[in-house]
């Protein structure tokens, strides 16, 4: 069964909660969403395997350790996680993006995809799935098996601010090979779908729209 890694820095917990009123403006709600992803994107890489790169400092050469960027994707679930990429490659700059477009019927709930679009040599990559919202899982539980079926990556990681129970249960069913990494995880959904008490619809929040 995969894991879920609560990222619960202090900074982290300061951020979100900013970021959860409902007062806070579409321009600070995305200024900390790129400073909350920075540091989960710490956390998320902590474990990333390095590799030796021969170096001359000023005094003498040396070999040093560094992360191949080039060998990691970032892949945003359309459009709301497209708020977590800058900050990510403040971290990561020679991460390589991909982007999976879906859309949930507000009927059924289920996912609908529109648009998938990958970067080159997929199968040799590690793939971080970003999306803000764990909510009924069903969206984030598709995009993962698109990526299985199209590109079999060398593994998957997946970010969100936020997980309801419900989600992890559906994405742990659905991916147990498959980490979850949250910066919380709320009480419940209720009946539409969002998480309670949540943050709203992050979309909406990161893009100033309703």
């Amino acid at each position: 069964m995969s894991q879920v890694h609560l990222i619960d820095h202090p900074l982290v917990q300061h951020k979100l909660t900013l970021m959860r009123r409902k007062e806070a403006s579409t321009n600070s709600f995305r200024r900390m969403l790129g400073e909350l992803s920075t540091l989960m994107a710490y956390e998320i890489t902590r474990d990333f395997p390095l590799q030796d790169l021969e170096i001359e400092t000023p005094m003498e050469k040396m070999v040093g350790k560094v992360i191949d960027g080039k060998k990691l994707a970032l892949v945003s679930i359309l459009r709301a996680g497209n708020g977590f990429l800058d900050g990510m490659l403040n971290v990561v700059p020679g991460a390589r993006i991909g982007h999976i477009g879906l859309y949930r019927d507000p009927e059924t709930l289920q996912p609908v995809e529109y648009y998938f679009k990958m970067p080159d040599n997929m199968g040799e990559r590690d793939v971080i799935v970003v999306d803000p919202m764990l909510a009924t899982g069903n969206s984030a539980a598709a995009a993962v098996q698109q990526l299985k079926d199209k590109c079999a990556p060398k593994s998957i990681k997946f970010m969100c601010l936020l997980a309801a129970p419900e989600g992890i249960k559906t994405m742990q069913a659905a991916h147990p090979d498959v980490d979850i990494y949250t910066a919380a995880v709320d009480r419940q959904l209720n009946d539409h779908g969002y998480i309670l008490p949540g943050l709203g619809d992050a979309g909406d929040r990161i893009f100033g729209t309703k």
